[in-house]
């Protein structure tokens, strides 16, 4: 048994203020499958650095394995993928290649393809067997399932599941479910390792949750109840003090000696809820700190009476004149929620685009209702820039509300701050879905809305929908999203 120890560390960026870790310690034992959690732009992707000894730190982390990342930059993809893998595994034998490429279900001859000619899911499966050919190394595996359909996803599990050593990001609960034996989570004071996978932490984490915010609660009452307490018996204690100077009077019967008496227990007794009020008031600070609020969102549809809102008959999108999937019939109504779902590259995206008025090719019936406001997720990135206040105006929605949603989904105020091209894949993908639940539509249009985006907000994303019943399709590969969300299911075949 090896370990990965972690001591005391502590990191920031240069030029921010704030520390991403301060004082962290934890160990990994590296025969361990873990989950890596937490919420977007909190620290994930900093810590696989910090792992691999990239980045300047404070503190120790001390390990006895090499650490290698997934994914990584393949220089030359003009090279055959067998070349690639002999590249990064040298010491791997022939029969060792196929043998760990068989238990991924894929086909031998895609070894003696050209690596840029493979498809998305074939070249995630070149790359992690050649990284688990490697001798005496460990594996920080980063969001592996992004893009990948259903069947890609289920031959990666049952691969991982025979493999260990590993950190794995993913925010497909579902995917860590099937695969981790321990969750490491990045809360918002520190890092914690539960033995388990994501059901049985998020479990524990709920009961935890609920039993800070309850006795929260409790010592917020007694706190104010001896607050109370402690000033009447100081004001007492005061009242009968003054007493204390008046001269002796028989018809009153004013002992001095008894005053002072009962003065002093007074007081006293007053020090001593101040002592259990200071106690309960350290308690207090001690909880709440790592409980995810997770608010709610908020969705606003409009309601439209023409249906069908869209209809197709006998629909088959086109590409080079040739028809990618077998004709498929549907009608969407208002409350309808939709899942498209298919392999990669059958069309998915082509329908969502054809939905929203774009040019594409198709055979068949499709017809869009008129005047049908739409709102759309696309599941690209690269056009954002620019700060959030320019780009809720230039989509003339919103600002006030479009910001308190992405701060619902955790965005911070350093983030507000950040141009969106520096943001991480998963805060802009929040932008996305931030825009859209601003926007009141007759229908949401999301294409794979949910990529990076971390789990806690994908949960906040599910209930907003089932709360407020938008009319919905959307192209989504997370299993627990779409038996959650869809009311209807479209498969696309070849």
């Amino acid at each position: 048994m090896s370990l990965i120890n972690v001591n005391h560390l502590t990191f920031r960026y240069d030029g921010s203020s704030n520390n991403i870790f301060e004082d962290v310690s934890f160990h990994i034992d590296t025969n361990w499958k873990l989950g890596l959690i937490g919420r977007n732009g909190k620290g994930k992707t900093t810590l696989l650095k910090l792992l691999q000894g990239i980045l300047e730190y404070r503190g120790t982390i001390t390990k006895t394995v090499d650490v290698d990342y997934f994914p990584f930059e393949i220089k030359n993809k003009e090279r055959k993928a067998i070349e690639i893998v002999n590249e990064i595994a040298p010491n791997a034998q022939d029969w060792e290649i196929i043998k760990e490429w068989n238990l991924l279900n894929a086909e031998t001859e895609i070894l003696e393809r050209k690596f840029n000619l493979l498809s998305g899911g074939e070249q995630v499966k070149i790359l992690l067997i050649s990284l688990f050919l490697k001798r005496n190394n460990f594996l920080l595996i980063d969001e592996p399932t992004n893009h990948l359909d259903a069947d890609t996803r289920d031959n990666l599990v049952k691969y991982l599941k025979r493999k260990s050593g590993f950190i794995l990001v993913s925010h497909d609960r579902n995917f860590l479910d099937k695969i981790v034996d321990h969750i490491i989570s990045i809360n918002h004071t520190n890092i914690e390792i539960q033995q388990g996978n994501f059901s049985s932490w998020k479990e524990n984490k709920d009961k935890q949750d609920n039993f800070e915010m309850i006795q929260n609660g409790k010592l917020q009452k007694e706190i104010t109840r001896l607050e109370i307490a402690s000033k009447n018996s100081a004001r007492w204690s005061n009242e009968v003090e003054k007493t204390k100077n008046k001269k002796y009077n028989p018809e009153t019967n004013i002992d001095k000696g008894y005053v002072g008496h009962k003065s002093a227990k007074m007081m006293k007794k007053s020090k001593n809820m101040e002592k259990r009020m200071e106690k309960a008031i350290d308690e207090k600070t001690n909880l709440l700190k790592n409980v995810d609020q997770n608010e709610s969102l908020k969705i606003e549809p409009l309601e439209n009476r023409k249906n069908p809102l869209i209809l197709a008959n006998n629909l088959q999108i086109k590409y080079h004149e040739k028809a990618i999937f077998s004709p498929i019939s549907f009608e969407i109504t208002n409350g309808d929620r939709v899942a498209i779902i298919g392999k990669n590259g059958i069309g998915k995206s082509s329908i969502l685009k054809l939905m929203i008025g774009k040019l594409i090719p198709y055979n068949g019936e499709f017809k869009v209702a008129n005047d049908l406001k739409i709102s759309y997720v696309s599941q690209s990135t690269e056009e954002l820039k620019g700060s959030l206040k320019t780009f809720s105006q230039n989509h003339q929605i919103d600002e006030s509300i479009f910001k308190a949603m992405l701060a619902k989904m955790g965005f911070s105020k350093v983030d507000f701050d950040t141009d969106i091209l520096d943001m991480s894949e998963g805060q802009k993908k929040k932008v996305l879905i931030a825009k859209s639940i601003s926007e009141q539509a007759n229908i949401y249009i999301w294409d794979e809305p949910l990529n990076y985006i971390d789990i806690v907000s994908r949960i906040q994303i599910e209930n907003a929908i089932l709360k407020y019943n938008p009319t919905m399709v959307f192209v989504e590969h997370d299993e627990t999203f779409i038996e959650k969300v869809a009311k209807k299911i479209i498969k696309l075949e070849k």
